[in-house]
């Protein structure tokens, strides 16, 4: 490849015809297809390439996709990154056509860039573009990789309350129809004033008792329900049906009292008076369980809506305990599989001016990292206080902590210890700017193995800005 290509190409403008030459000896011509892979996100970099002929899709994993950041033509430059920073390749680079490319080694790129003031300030402006388009297009990823965790998290809290509801309106429908029936042959049995008084008691005592089931134990009820199946088998010669003896349970009967019912009923009477009993302390219930269960409901509901601060103001005083709390429910799915919570808050800690929602996807970020960290299983501790002008948050997880060489770089964008996928590297980067950049609050790390401390610290009276 000739150095007439070289020319055209913006990055090698101002170079002599001299050294235009020596880089087009120095390079390698080389051919890749469409769908191919040029160098892979991790791997170690030793060329740069300029784009002769074809399209190349730049790709970056992110949280177990690839996002597509660019797409380089003829003319443009790639690879250049890795060679400059010596480190490894910050992304994925695949043909999109078929292409034709110039290979450049390393000490040729330094020795251009040694010798051109030119090239280094195209150098300088072309790296800080792509800098940039690249972390607007990974922090949108972010923000859709938290909106993921969000959901499902959400999704996870709403479904048990919404599978009881749904299980508990379908007994509750089941046992309405039972009792309607129960009435029908009540009405038939032309009961005598005496044993409508008896009735009247029972159904009363059903009605009132039903959460005795909760001051019972396991043992306990097995016992009951056992003797209870046996009254029915000796006394009225039919098996009872498992949910009649378990509301008989519920309503607290014992086979001493029903003894003394058998003497003011028959046992047809008797078997319809104890079904119809059963199935009113079912419907009674059901009925707290589906309240319950929507009330849990009407909770996630309402924490989701405080959590994202919907239908507030940008800036507003901010309950930091309730942001925390908030944020932990999201993550509810999450901890309860192996991670315990401590909480150590301040009594009566002072409320804030700040961005409520962008504070709380920093307590997302450092909870997640956290939750990481200890692969599932582990403490997360939370401490809150106040000192003077400030509000300390303190959010310390047990994992295996950060490498000492690593601290120091933890803030920057697109700096990981997660392998390629697993992150993007804006995690903390976006926390810091939120902290630090957006409400002139600090954010200081503390880490060793076994013991992992991000201490927050945010005004009290701060002019947040944008």
């Amino acid at each position: 490849m000739s150095h007439a290509f070289l020319s055209q190409v913006p990055l090698f403008a101002d170079l002599s015809e001299a050294d235009l030459e020596r880089l087009a000896q120095a390079a390698e011509e080389l051919h890749i297809a469409a769908g191919e892979v040029l160098f892979d996100e991790g791997s170690p970099g030793q060329h740069a390439y300029v784009i002769a002929e074809g399209e190349l899709e730049i790709l970056k994993a992110a949280e177990g996709r690839q996002v597509l950041l660019a797409v380089r033509k003829a003319g443009d430059v790639i690879g250049e990154m890795a060679l400059l920073e010596a480190a490894p390749r910050m992304a994925t680079v695949r043909a999109r056509t078929d292409g034709r490319l110039m290979a450049i080694p390393k000490d040729s790129l330094d020795r251009l860039l040694s010798q051109s003031p030119g090239a280094v300030n195209r150098m300088f402006q072309n790296v800080l573009s792509r800098l940039r388009d690249s972390q607007t297009m990974l922090r949108q990823s972010e923000k859709m990789a938290q909106l993921g965790l969000l959901t499902a998290g959400v999704a996870h809290e709403l479904n048990n309350p919404a599978a009881a509801i749904q299980r508990s309106a379908g007994q509750l429908t089941q046992a309405l129809d039972q009792l309607v029936a129960g009435i029908g042959r009540l009405g038939l049995l032309k009961l005598d004033p005496n044993q409508e008084a008896v009735l009247a008691g029972l159904t009363e005592r059903a009605r009132r008792h039903v959460t005795q089931s909760l001051r019972i134990s396991s043992l306990e009820r097995s016992d009951r329900s056992e003797a209870l199946a046996s009254w029915y088998a000796d006394q009225l010669g039919k098996r009872a049906q498992p949910e009649v003896i378990a509301s008989l349970v519920d309503i607290g009967l014992a086979p001493d009292e029903l003894d003394q019912l058998a003497q003011t009923f028959s046992g047809e009477q008797l078997e319809v008076l104890l079904d119809t009993s059963a199935r009113i302390a079912q419907v009674f219930g059901l009925v707290p369980e589906i309240g319950e269960a929507s009330k849990r409901v009407s909770t996630i509901v309402g924490s989701l809506k405080s959590y994202s601060y919907l239908d507030q103001a940008p800036v507003q005083s901010v309950d930091v305990h309730q942001g925390l709390e908030d944020t932990l429910l999201i993550f509810n799915h999450y901890l309860k599989e192996g991670i315990e919570v401590h909480r150590e808050y301040a009594e009566d800690l002072p409320r804030i001016q700040a961005y409520g929602s962008e504070l709380n996807q920093v307590w997302t970020n450092l909870f997640d990292n956290a939750i990481q960290a200890m692969q599932g299983r582990g403490e997360l501790r939370l401490r809150t206080r106040q000192e003077g002008d400030w509000v300390i948050v303190e959010v310390e997880d047990n994992g295996p902590g950060i490498p000492e060489e690593h601290q120091a770089k933890i803030y920057d964008a697109f700096f990981t210890t997660k392998p390629p996928g697993a992150g993007t590297g804006l995690g903390l980067n976006i926390v810091y700017n939120i902290i630090v950049d957006k409400h002139r609050g600090d954010i200081r790390l503390k880490s060793q193995p076994g013991r992992t401390v991000f201490e927050v610290m945010l005004p009290l009276q701060a002019e947040v800005r944008d």
